[in-house]
């Protein structure tokens, strides 16, 4: 099997990409926690800390496919682009690559190029605002 290709343009630093992770994080959270109050969130054994994940994979999935990158990504000028031509996902696909990251070993086995299983299971790829500028200018 022949290795595969690689991108034409760099992908995000992971610096950049954890903080947006953090900004998901505390913004799914904060969602969270206006809808349940925060002593039914911040009980000892509450479930309502699992909602969290559900408006993070919910979120992350519907803003990629509408705006190309989720809340967090879009605070640190970051997109999700598909590596076939550029352009957004789809639902599906945004979907899918949401649940992955959700699973958190996807994004931490990658390729040197910074791909993580979720993005090359979606066929995507995470840049910056004007790498994502530029593949949807050519």
């Amino acid at each position: 099997m022949p290795a595969p290709a690689t991108l034409p343009y760099d992908t995000a630093s992971w610096g950049r990409r954890v903080l947006a992770l953090l900004v998901d994080w505390v913004a799914s959270t904060l969602v969270v926690v206006v809808f349940v109050g925060w002593d039914s969130y911040s009980a000892p054994g509450s479930s309502d800390q699992w909602l969290t994940l559900l408006v993070f994979v919910i979120e992350s999935a519907l803003f990629t496919t509408t705006v190309g990158g989720s809340f967090g990504k879009m605070a640190c000028r970051l997109r999700v682009v598909r590596v076939d031509g550029g352009g957004r996902l789809d639902p599906l696909r945004s979907l899918a690559r949401a649940i992955l990251v959700a699973v958190v070993i996807p994004p931490l086995v990658f390729r040197p190029d910074r791909r993580g299983l979720h993005d090359l299971a979606a066929g995507t790829a995470t840049v910056t605002l004007q790498v994502a500028h530029s593949q949807h200018a050519a």
